[in-house]
């Protein structure tokens, strides 16, 4: 968790000014993590939280120099593979504007209007596992 922590950090609150009291939430306790890693260092990562019948993909992030290079398709791939694994139907995700189209590309459709979340402009999406 501690390395998790430490990459979003970088990328949400130094990069991107989110307030640490949004991006740590009481979510990161039961949710389940992936990190991707090269060697011993972590350059991307993500997490699935649970809700009745469906999973929330979230907290998706990949250091700025490693960005483009697949990084998030493969962790968002293996967080859709994992809540199938567990026999959910649907992810939703919240979707900051300017990576809609990542998700569009792997599959997630729009849902909603464009809401503010954390000063930054996001639509929900959604995708059938």
């Amino acid at each position: 968790m501690e390395q998790a922590w430490a990459l979003r950090r970088v990328v949400f609150i130094e990069e991107q000014q989110i307030p640490e009291d949004i991006e740590m939430d009481a979510d990161d306790a039961h949710a389940f993590h992936v990190l991707a890693f090269e060697g011993d260092t972590p350059v991307g990562c993500g997490r699935m939280v649970t809700h009745s019948n469906q999973v929330k993909i979230g907290r998706m992030a990949v250091l700025k120099a490693r960005r483009g290079e697949g990084i998030g398709r493969q962790l968002l791939e293996y967080l859709i593979e994992a809540a199938r694994r567990r026999k959910f139907r649907t992810a939703l995700l919240h979707a900051q504007l300017h990576a809609e189209g990542f998700y569009l590309k792997n599959g997630f459709l729009p849902v909603g209007e464009i809401f503010d979340e954390a000063g930054i402009a996001h639509r929900a999406m959604t995708r059938e596992l």
